[in-house]
Parts: C-alpha cells; structure tokens; sequence
C-alpha cells in the first residue's frame, strides 16, 4: 500500500506542476492520482477523500472561469482577446519549447488589443487579460493544491490505521 501511496503522491506533484507549467492536464492528474489511491486503498475514508478532492477541484474550475470573467467584462476586454492569445499561444508552444505558450498567448493579446483599441490603450487591456489569467491558473492550483493536501491527511490516516 505504500509504493501506491507514493506513487499517487509524485502524480499528485506532477499534476501541480502541470496547472502552473501547462504541459500535462494537472488538475486531471490530480484528481485520476486520488482516485487510483482511493480504489486501490478501498476504505470508506479514501472514498470520502475522493469526493472531497473532487468537490474542491470542480468548485476550483467553476471559479477559475467564473472570476476572470467577470473581471474582464467590467475592464472590457472582450473574449476574442483571449481567443487571439489562446490561439497564438498554441503555436509559440511548437515554436518555443517551454515559454512559447505564455509567450505566444501575451502576443496574441496585444496584437488584438493593438487591432481594436490602438496601441495607447492596448497595453492596459492586455495587463487585464493577464492578470485574468494568472487569477485563472492561481485559482486552478489553490483548489488541486486543496485537494492534494486532503489526500495528504487521508493518507496519514490511512497509513496509521485509522482509516
């Protein structure tokens, strides 16, 4: 039971990495660790750990696109921004191995906001849209990091006998 434990808990690592360095589907990875430890583990408190962290991950997502959103509609920034950054950040991350997708993304969202509103306003709706989405990525973490430290204390409690 201890070689799964850890092997959840360095998937469990990877997944974090993953939200903030977007290679791999971290808040996904996240939530299969716990599960393959819950189904493996198969006590009511690593099913209970489970629905926890699943709870406190989908209300992370809810969040992570319901506040940006909402930030960016008061600044008026309009979602073709983010589709113009989304999309060019796609195409810097082939470009650019490891910072083309944060670099692609910033330059999709200046060169849209320098087509719609002129380069004088440009470099203030862009700031908005980046903080949007670090708001995003630290919301995303902040409730996989949650969930991670609640499979933490089952674990605990499952290793001492407990659970």
């Amino acid at each position: 039971m201890i070689l799964a434990t850890l092997l959840a808990g360095l998937a469990i690592a990877v997944g974090l990495v993953g939200i903030v360095v977007p290679v791999l589907p971290g808040t996904v990875l996240v939530l299969v660790a716990i599960a393959g430890w819950a189904w493996y583990v198969g006590t009511g408190l690593a099913w209970g750990v489970l629905a926890l962290g699943f709870l406190l991950v989908a209300a992370g997502l809810v969040a992570k696109y319901a506040v940006p959103g909402r930030r960016l509609r008061t600044a008026g920034v309009p979602t073709s921004t983010l589709w113009a950054g989304g999309v060019l950040g796609v195409v810097g991350f082939f470009v650019i191995p490891v910072v083309g997708l944060l670099v692609g993304f910033v330059a999709g969202v200046l060169l849209a906001e320098l087509r719609r509103v002129g380069p004088g306003r440009a470099t203030a709706s862009t700031g908005h849209a980046l903080r949007a989405v670090a708001l995003s990525v630290g919301l995303e973490l902040a409730a996989a990091l949650a969930a991670a430290l609640i499979w933490a204390a089952g674990a605990v409690l499952v290793h001492t006998g407990v659970g």
